[in-house]
């Protein structure tokens, strides 16, 4: 099994409102691909983080292995959600890939 964990930096342009509009965006988009790409076994984003982080959105995913991380990355259904909700919305993209037993 993959493990793929990003964390993300929201714009600094954004309000304390809109990035709060924009985390749930980014997780509903994100973790309602759950059961409709294949090889993706499970997706948690975590938007609700202590004062002390640097990031303010985190992805935790796990596929059944490395083409099936490589399948989402282009599938259309997470492709959207990532240009819809994601891309505009941040300024650092911080990524780590791993196996996992």
């Amino acid at each position: 099994m993959v493990k793929h964990v990003i964390l993300w930096q929201l714009k600094d342009v954004l309000k304390e409102e809109e990035k709060k509009v924009v985390k749930e965006s980014i997780k509903n988009g994100l973790e309602g691909l759950k059961g409709k790409i294949p090889g993706l076994l499970d997706i948690n984003v975590q938007i609700d983080c202590l004062d002390s982080s640097n990031a303010d959105v985190m992805l935790d995913s796990l596929f059944e292995d490395e083409a099936s991380l490589k399948g989402y990355a282009i599938h259309p259904e997470h492709v959207a959600v990532a240009d819809g909700a994601v891309r505009p919305n941040t300024k650092l993209r911080v990524c780590m890939d791993y196996v996992v037993d």
